[in-house]
């Protein structure tokens, strides 16, 4: 009994009583299941192979959900939406890696994660919950973002964890919750886990933000100005409008003249979030005040690249090694070098969900698609040059 009371202790510290209760002990249940043996089939657009747009197939027949773990919930999809890692996922990106995440022993066969699901978002209602869940019960109206090694949310039903769900804003229609959860933890991630921002030491500060009006950029500007953060964004001039709405002080046009030359005009940085990448890396640390404690995260690493291209050993080796290397390299130069990868939390989506109901977060959505027309969102969505999220409706 002790055993088992550290065990739940260790699992629980740090977490509110009422969450603390939605999460399971900290063993798997493989073959006892809550939910009663179905032959139950729904719809869903999946996946049989990686590759372009026309991979997607719909079905009527991909397998009902089933609860596996005393911590999970099924939840009815409203809403979906579509990000930037649900293409590159359909083109085989990070497979690897996430069918190391979805079997580690290496018990299956490869391709066996087929037929698979994509879609990260999803606001809908509980439909049952596994034994040990009491934060939840069915009816209740959630929200969550489902790690990329499950299966997706372009489905009528999803099972997800209760620690990675959260009671969804009531100001918030389930269209436009769907499109708030990736991309805020993401952008939460990237401030305050990895780059220690946060309500009570972001005051004042000068953020800079590349890829601003995008999914994760508009989120962070806000949120940023919700700290009390001065924001600097760069976008395209035709998006300049809705990141000055957002709460923007300056906004600076990428495509009206090299961004260098406008950011020399401007006050050096406290903290640097690049949504970009690729040359962006080389230059934006530059305008970070030096030895003060600044901070450059970036959100694309080659970490999923170099284990997709390397193998798993190979690719972490890499991955470690260009990861210190330039971490050192600009330690050595008076600013400090970060990676910020999405994180599923229940209880970060708790706090995002106050901001939202406070109205100082609300959703950015550019373009809305039935459930029928998944694949023309997908398209909408590669095609880059985001202003917000695209949402689907299943319901």
């Amino acid at each position: 009994m002790e055993v088992l009371k550290t065990l739940v202790l260790r699992r629980t510290r740090g977490l509110c009583p009422g969450r603390c209760r939605a999460l399971a002990i900290p063993w798997r249940v493989r073959h006892i299941s809550t939910t009663a043996s179905r032959n139950t089939v729904m719809p869903a657009w999946v996946i049989d192979k990686y590759g372009p747009n026309e991979v997607l197939r719909f079905t009527k027949n991909m397998m009902f959900p089933v609860i596996y773990y005393p911590n999970e919930v099924i939840i009815k999809v409203h809403a979906a939406s579509i990000n930037p890692i649900d293409v590159t996922m359909r083109s085989g990106y990070g497979a690897r890696a996430l069918n190391m995440k979805r079997d580690p022993l290496i018990l299956k066969d490869i391709g066996q994660e087929f037929p698979l699901t994509l879609g990260r978002d999803v606001s809908g209602v509980v439909m049952e919950c596994g034994l040990s869940v009491t934060y939840f019960k069915p009816g209740d109206q959630v929200w969550a973002a489902i790690p990329p090694w499950k299966q997706g949310t372009l489905s009528e039903f999803v099972v997800a964890s209760a620690n990675e769900v959260s009671l969804k804003p009531k100001s918030l229609t389930h269209t436009e919750a769907a499109s708030l959860p990736y991309v805020a933890l993401t952008a939460w991630s990237a401030l305050s886990e990895v780059g220690g921002l946060n309500d009570k030491n972001c005051s004042g500060k000068r953020i800079l933000i590349l890829g601003a009006s995008g999914g994760i950029g508009t989120f962070a500007t806000q949120l940023l100005k919700a700290w009390g953060a001065h924001v600097t964004a760069v976008c395209s001039g035709d998006a300049a409008d809705l990141v000055k709405k957002l709460g923007a002080d300056d906004v600076i046009d990428y495509r009206s003249g090299n961004v260098e030359e406008q950011l020399k005009s401007l006050k050096l940085f406290d903290f640097v979030l690049d949504n970009v990448g690729g040359g962006t890396e080389d230059w934006a640390p530059k305008y970070l005040k030096k030895w003060s404690g600044a901070t450059y995260v970036t959100l694309v690493t080659p970490f999923l690249l170099n284990i997709d291209h390397l193998g798993i050993a190979d690719g972490m080796v890499q991955t470690g090694f260009t990861m210190g290397s330039k971490a050192l390299k600009h330690f050595c130069q008076g600013v400090h070098y970060r990676w910020a990868f999405f994180m599923a939390s229940g209880i970060y989506l708790d706090n995002i969900a106050e901001l939202v109901e406070a109205g100082k977060v609300r959703p950015v959505i550019e373009q809305t698609f039935p459930f029928s027309q998944v694949p023309e969102a997908f398209l909408k969505t590669e095609s880059g040059h985001a202003r917000g999220k695209t949402v689907i409706n299943v319901v």
